[in-house]
């Protein structure tokens, strides 16, 4: 992808892949359409260029690289202590994961019933795992990621500056692109340049 030959020989990168799932009752959850595939080989990329990799992934349909050590999680919060509890040990943090902005402010603890013709469901914002990293005091070099509708690149300058991110990585997505693909087109942005890849 990225990285090649040994760029990466005594880097400790830590990678966030897939969705989170934010549960709404034992059954049922709040997601979204991300595979995971972006952040797996962006894993296994940088494992190739001879970094030490820590994978944390939300729900996905993938096998675990080998020769990376994955932690797996659900939830928004699930994911922040993941990362939170490795954060010092890393030189870089990575973001692909597609963390989900809302959960449901009440969790059931049974199965919601079938039996009005509407119902209603407060959310509450998730922890947003990027701009906490990148707050830290000793923080790691951060790596964003965008997946927009429209607007590709104001969106992602305007996210790079707000979350006080080092790079960030921006693709359009939509249907038949960007999600549960085997091939991508990205926009990279950082502080006085850009690069299409």
């Amino acid at each position: 992808l990225i990285f090649s030959g040994g760029v990466m020989l005594s880097k400790k990168i830590l990678i966030s892949a897939g969705p989170t799932q934010e549960p709404i009752d034992p059954i049922r959850f709040i997601s979204n359409r991300s595979s995971g595939k972006m952040g797996y080989a962006m894993a296994i990329a940088a494992r190739d260029a001879g970094a030490k990799v820590i994978l944390v992934s939300g729900p996905v349909n993938i096998d675990p690289p080998a020769r990376v050590e994955t932690i797996l999680t659900e939830s928004a919060k699930e994911m922040f202590a993941a990362v939170h509890n490795r954060l010092a040990e890393i030189d870089v943090f990575i973001g692909v994961a597609a963390v989900a902005d809302y959960c449901p402010a009440k969790t059931g603890t049974n199965k919601l019933k079938k039996s009005e013709a509407n119902i209603s469901l407060d959310l509450a914002k998730t922890p947003d795992i990027l701009a906490s990293v990148s707050q830290q005091k000793n923080r790691p070099f951060t790596v964003g990621f965008a997946a927009e509708t429209e607007n590709l690149r104001d969106y992602a300058l305007g996210k790079l500056k707000e979350k006080n991110l080092d790079m960030i990585v921006a693709n359009l997505v939509g249907i038949n692109r960007g999600f549960e693909t085997d091939t991508n087109s990205v926009e990279v942005f950082w502080g006085g340049g850009e690069k299409a890849i």
